[in-house]
């Protein structure tokens, strides 16, 4: 049984217009897209900005409302029955893409992690004292930091007090939302070696959202790569990083860069070709409205938005 299975989720909103304001229009945010993770792993959603990536992470932790579909998770419908997404709520957190915007500044490292906890528990000061403390230590941070405001800290070490707050209530599923791609290159492994550490002692499960691959392909088991609210194609990464099979995957694939110069020549020969097939094919592999066809198996755990079939 998956520990967290989305079926065919769509989230749609509303286009006002007139002069009563009616609705007169939908924006298919995300359109009908499902995957499952595994307890303990780490489920990639990839994707350019607007492809619905982010719309999707909101929907199954609840800060966006689903249209239709299912989430389950850990064997229970949190989608429809109240109680049981109560209860996922105290499981699930979500971390930010910036570190500093998501830190009220004018709080505290104390107040900032002690909120979730006073909103979910009630403990005395000293148990409280406690609770952050272990918390500080289990990201890094030394035990003066819980009387810093966010402003005194590095982009790196703001994003550890991040997770701290995503850890407070000990949950057991974390949606993180390009957590890294506001920080420096030289701060961002530092940050996903110790998400990978955490997780592991932790036994957290994840969804990691991004739109650098390269980052993906690190920290990720499967991944889903979404295109204008659909999945282009889903699979493991060594499906989609080694055996691409829609032109747009390839596409974003050719674009990692590679640090070795001796395969600059050729890299740059496969994005050309790449990049060419995909100017000449994308009628092929998209309909009419630039959407993406149903994802179609290719093997057990390889899905693919196949090219439209002539005659």
């Amino acid at each position: 049984m998956s520990y967290l299975k989305v079926e065919d989720l769509k989230v749609h909103f509303p286009v006002k217009g007139g002069v009563f304001g009616r609705t007169v229009d939908h924006v298919h945010a995300v359109d009908g897209i499902s995957f499952s993770l595994e307890e303990g792993k780490t489920y990639g959603l990839v994707g350019e900005s607007g492809s619905g990536k982010t719309t999707t992470g909101r929907a199954i932790i609840g800060l966006n409302k689903i249209t239709t579909g299912k989430v389950t998770f850990n064997g229970n419908d949190v989608t429809h029955d109240r109680g049981k997404r109560a209860d996922f709520r105290k499981e699930v957190q979500m971390i930010f893409q910036d570190p500093y915007s998501s830190l009220n500044p004018r709080k505290r490292v104390y107040d900032i992690l002690l909120e979730p906890i006073r909103n979910f528990e009630q403990l005395s000061k000293p148990n409280e004292s406690k609770r952050i403390h272990e918390l500080l230590e289990l990201v890094g941070l030394t035990r003066d930091s819980m009387y810093k405001y966010p402003h005194q800290f590095s982009g790196g070490q703001r994003q550890r007090i991040g997770i701290a707050r995503a850890i407070a209530l000990k949950p057991k599923f974390i949606i993180a939302d390009e957590p890294v791609s506001a920080l420096d290159v030289s701060v961002q492994a530092q940050v996903l070696n110790f998400m990978q550490d955490i997780q592991k002692e932790l036994g957290l499960t994840y969804i990691f959202i991004g739109h650098d691959l390269g980052v993906i392909r690190h920290i990720c088991d499967r991944v889903g790569i979404m295109y204008k609210g659909r999945f282009v194609e889903e699979g493991s990464t060594e499906d989609i990083f080694h055996h691409p099979q829609h032109i747009y995957t390839k596409r974003l694939v050719s674009a990692i860069p590679d640090i070795n110069p001796k395969n600059r020549e050729k890299q740059n020969q496969l994005r050309a070709d790449v990049n060419k097939e995909y100017k000449e094919h994308y009628h092929d592999y998209f309909d009419e409205e630039g959407l993406a066809f149903p994802l179609q198996p290719i093997s057990d755990s390889h899905l693919v938005a196949l090219p439209r079939l002539e005659g």
